[in-house]
């Protein structure tokens, strides 16, 4: 998943919740809906995150090693600076990114 090209806010920002549950027509169903995206893009940053952090770690653990590797240290903060999962989340529901479906409404109908 490429994160960067999101266009997800940086920084929090104050939504209208009518226009955010027009979909579902329930504030808690679109809330649970973003949550659980929001878990997933979490999970997905921390393993590329890993996996990039991995690539440039050493096998002999250093003290002087640790505090000099700069490569990790881009990389660390390059993903301190990416929106936060919430965040992107939010946009991607508010763009019709997401699938959902409500198997209990499904069953009613």
């Amino acid at each position: 998943m490429d994160f960067k090209k999101t266009n997800a806010p940086t920084t929090t920002i104050t939504r209208d919740l009518m226009n955010l549950c027009k979909d579902t027509g329930n504030i808690y169903e679109t809330v649970a809906i973003i949550g659980k995206r929001a878990n997933q893009i979490s999970v997905a940053m921390k393993e590329e995150l890993t996996r990039k952090l991995q690539e440039f770690g050493s096998s002999q653990d250093n003290l002087e090693e640790i505090f000099e590797n700069e490569e990790q240290i881009q990389i660390s903060r390059y993903y301190e600076r990416l929106p936060k999962p919430t965040l992107i989340a939010t946009q991607e529901f508010i763009e019709d990114k997401i699938y959902y479906r409500n198997p209990s409404k499904e069953r009613e109908i």
